[in-house]
């Protein structure tokens, strides 16, 4: 079996796990339905591994068959690298000229989404056209591909789907192995720069004997020197305004807060909540609702792809007083918001319809679009009964630029919402200048 065959392969074993259709899975890789026909055939092979990684977390493939599908890539690649060009992967269009020689030596696989590099304005939307050069990731990959062929010969299989290797599963429960998020926005204003590319698996590959040559060395002498360093991830194109003291209705509300009800000073209105919470050190009960408004900073769109969840601390509810900003308050309106479940052991944001007057808001969806003349206003309503939770947003995003994940939380600090299971309950009587139960 060729080394295209072995990613077709592959390919169709996690389609038919994953239970995807060819035209479910086309939109969400952003290409035509007979184009991933041809891949799932072996008539043509993705030039890009952000294509592959897409199509793995698709079809819901674990750490180690990631891992394996990326590798049978490698190979197959290299493999029509080394031959006859590559013919285009579909009638859309030519294939875009050759590939820069790069002089990146062997550095580890990454597995994680490349960054994608921008084209030219014009013709198809920068979703669904091919980069004409590939990542730095994919070009030291496939330098160890080419290695590792020129080594074992054509006889060298790729391992079969569902091996594990040495690598960490992502998750977003407490204790999971997470990823630094390429920006970060606080509840004071904007994102920041990246540090890291999100979701960056590192497969470490074989080194050979000291002296670099003997008996069992799968890579030339060569290939030991120390490689570049790959190129820093694209900054976040957003603008993010975040609000973590939001108020149902602009007026339902509730603190836990330490100190006892004589020394705690009148409630405010809902633009002083996060002076009045941080002067008394308190923290939100039972309910949190967080607003982040997004606006692109560039002269193109911007993708928002998905929202993840993670929960950084869990402790039990410390044994505080409850103190309501409202005696009772209401309105028509209730927004749609993605509702988050923070006591769930895995909590997801779900979208969560609203209503206006008897008439119903749709619930929000990903993918959304959000650029600088269009911003995007996503709230989250997060709940617990049982625990003191830190928990922040990781909102992942694409563009022409590249892909990256920003972070939300509270101005570099997790947000924090408690329980307040049993706890004493006052409400401030205006009249009379004072709170009571």
């Amino acid at each position: 079996m060729s080394e295209a065959e072995n990613f077709a392969r592959l390919m169709r074993e996690l389609k038919e796990r994953g239970g995807l259709s060819y035209g479910a899975l086309a939109r969400r890789l952003h290409t035509s339905t007979s184009t991933l026909h041809r891949y799932c055939n072996g008539d043509a092979l993705p030039a890009e591994f952000a294509v592959v990684d897409r199509f793995a977390r698709a079809c819901g493939a674990s750490p180690g068959e990631a891992v394996d599908l990326h590798r049978a890539w490698l190979l197959a690649d290299a493999r029509r690298r080394a031959g006859a060009p590559a013919e285009p992967e579909s009638g859309e269009g030519p294939e875009p000229g050759p590939e820069p020689e790069s002089e990146l030596g062997a550095q580890p696989v990454v597995v994680g989404e490349p960054a994608a590099v921008a084209e030219p304005a014009g013709g198809r939307p920068w979703y669904r056209r091919r980069a004409a050069v590939v990542t730095a990731a994919g070009v030291a990959a496939g330098a160890v591909a080419v290695a590792l062929l020129a080594a074992a010969g054509p006889e060298l299989r790729a391992p079969r789907a569902g091996a594990r290797t040495g690598t960490t599963a992502e998750g977003n429960g407490p204790g999971a192995g997470t990823s630094a998020p390429t920006g970060s926005a606080g509840a004071s204003g904007t994102a920041s720069a990246p540090a890291s590319e999100p979701g960056a698996t590192r497969t470490p590959e074989p080194s050979p004997p000291a002296g670099g040559s003997g008996p069992g060395s799968a890579l030339p002498p060569s290939a030991s020197s120390p490689a570049p360093a790959p190129p820093r991830a694209p900054a976040a194109p957003l603008r993010a305004a975040v609000r973590s003291h939001v108020w149902t209705a602009g007026c339902d509300h509730a603190y836990l807060a330490e100190r006892g009800p004589g020394s705690v000073p009148a409630p405010p209105v809902e633009a002083d909540a996060p002076a009045w919470a941080s002067a008394q050190r308190a923290v939100h009960a039972g309910k949190q609702i967080v607003e982040v408004t997004l606006h692109g900073t560039g002269a193109g769109a911007v993708v928002l792809e998905d929202l993840q969840v993670r929960v950084s601390g869990r402790r039990t509810p410390p044994a505080w007083n409850v103190y309501q900003m409202s005696q009772g308050c209401g309105g028509a309106l209730t927004p749609a918001v993605f509702a988050v479940n923070l006591d769930a052991p895995r909590p997801l944001a779900r979208p969560v319809a609203g209503n206006d007057a008897g008439g119903t808001l749709p619930a929000p969806a990903f993918p959304m679009r959000v650029s600088a003349a269009e911003p995007v206003v996503l709230r989250v309503e997060a709940v617990t009964t049982g625990c003191d939770c830190d928990w922040s947003l990781d909102l992942r995003w694409s563009a022409p630029s590249g892909s990256g994940t920003l972070r939300i939380d509270d101005d570099g600090r997790p947000l924090r919402t408690s329980a307040a299971p049993g706890r004493p309950v006052y409400g401030y009587a205006a009249e009379q200048g004072r709170w009571g139960r």
